[in-house]
């Protein structure tokens, strides 16, 4: 089976480390990450450079993986990218990531749903009463981070199929 070309949306300034460690299972293709200096030189373009930036990166994926930290819920570019994965018929699924150790070997609190923040006007509902949210399973991050890597393609699968049975 190819793998899925997925694109993932993450709080980077909190999650960069984490988000590193499930883009490291490879088992799903991600976006290439970038850098801090990268994205600061993004952001100096303003709003419209930006969105062409996440534009550019979603090009050719069929799933946004949403890693889900303590501060990820409704920030304007996680919402932005939620929001234009499901324009694009992308598949969509999110991934608690506060079980998974940072840098400094430290858990963060678990965030709210994003999805909730992200309203689909011709679904006329939010998108967490569609977009599933996963919580890793294990006592400690190792076993967590196996979840998710024995888990991940079912859960792209599923964003897929779930997308895939709304009309665009």
């Amino acid at each position: 089976m190819t793998k899925r070309r997925c694109f993932y949306s993450f709080h980077y300034e909190n999650d960069a480390w984490r988000t590193s460690q499930v883009r490291n299972i490879g088992k799903v293709e991600g976006n290439e990450p970038t850098t801090g200096n990268h994205w600061e030189e993004i952001k100096r373009g303003g709003v419209k450079a930006i969105q062409r930036w996440i534009d550019s990166e979603m090009k050719g994926r069929t799933c946004t993986i949403v890693l889900i930290g303590t501060k990820t819920a409704n920030r304007p570019w996680i919402n932005y990218e939620i929001k234009n994965s499901w324009k694009r018929g992308m598949g969509i699924a999110g991934i608690y990531v506060h079980g998974l150790l940072d840098a400094d070997r430290k858990e963060c609190r678990q965030g709210d749903n994003p999805f909730r923040f992200a309203f689909d006007s011709h679904l006329k509902k939010p998108l967490s009463s569609v977009v599933e949210c996963y919580n890793p399973k294990g006592r400690d991050s190792k076993e967590r981070y196996g979840w998710i890597g024995d888990h991940i393609e079912g859960i792209v699968e599923e964003a897929i199929e779930i997308r895939n049975s709304y009309a665009i």
